[in-house]
C-alpha cells in the first residue's frame, strides 16, 4: 500500500519521484489525513468512528488544519478548502475547484476509474444511488459487485463521494471509514440540502 501513496512520476529529464506532502484536517468527524504532491492528491485517509460526533450532522463545528511546517502544495490547499466548505458551508463546494488527483488508480484506464469519475460527475450533494444504479450509469448494469470493489478502493473519499452509494434495499452498506461515518455523511448532506431548499 505504501507504493500507492507515493507513485513515481517520470519527467523528461529523468527526475523520478513526487515529493509527497502531508496535512491533517481536524473535521467534525475526526482527523482526515491527506497526502499529495505538486501534481495532485494521493489519498484521504478517513478516521474510524466508534461513536457519532456531538451535534449529529450539524455543520456548526469548524475545521482546523494541522500542518507539520512543510509548505503546502496547491492541490493540498484546494483539498483543504473544499473539505472545510463541505463540512461548514456545503453550498460553496459547487463553486470551488476540485483539486487535481495523482493516484495510480485514477490514472490508468479501468472500470474502477470509470465508476469513480461517473460517481464524482453524476451523483450530486444530498443524492444517493444504489450499486446497481451506479453500474448502469458507468455503462455496465451487471457490474454491481465491481462497483462495490471500486468503492472500497476509492483513494479520495468524501470528494469522490463513495458514501453516496447505498444498497438497493436502502440500507447504507459498508464504508471504509465505518458505517457510522457513512451514516453521518449522508445525514449531513440530507440536512444541509433541506436547509438550502428553504
Amino acid at each position: 500500500m505504501a507504493s500507492r501513496l507515493a507513485p513515481k512520476v517520470n519527467s523528461r529529464q529523468g527526475e523520478s519521484q513526487c515529493k509527497e506532502k502531508h496535512v491533517t484536517l481536524l473535521s467534525p468527524v475526526g482527523k482526515l489525513k491527506i497526502s499529495g504532491c505538486e501534481i495532485g492528491l494521493h489519498e484521504i485517509k478517513l478516521p474510524k468512528m466508534s461513536m457519532l460526533p456531538s451535534g449529529r450532522a450539524e455543520s456548526s463545528a469548524a475545521c482546523e488544519v494541522c500542518k507539520d511546517g512543510e509548505e503546502m502544495t496547491e492541490p493540498l490547499k484546494q483539498c483543504l478548502e473544499w473539505l472545510c466548505a463541505y463540512f461548514c458551508e456545503p453550498a460553496r463546494t459547487a463553486s470551488l475547484p476540485l483539486p487535481a488527483f495523482h493516484h495510480p488508480l485514477l490514472q490508468r484506464d479501468s472500470f474502477t476509474r470509470q465508476v469513480l469519475w461517473t460517481l464524482l460527475r453524476d451523483v450530486k450533494f444530498g443524492e444517493a444511488v444504489s450499486y446497481k444504479q451506479l453500474a448502469d450509469l458507468a455503462g455496465n448494469g451487471r457490474a454491481a459487485r465491481a462497483v462495490g470493489g471500486a468503492m472500497r478502493s476509492n483513494p479520495i473519499p468524501i470528494i469522490i463521494p463513495c458514501h453516496r452509494v447505498i444498497r438497493s434495499s436502502g440500507q447504507s452498506g459498508n464504508y471504509g471509514g465505518g458505517n457510522l461515518l457513512k451514516e453521518w455523511l449522508l445525514s449531513h448532506e440530507k440536512l444541509q440540502k433541506e436547509k438550502l431548499a428553504y
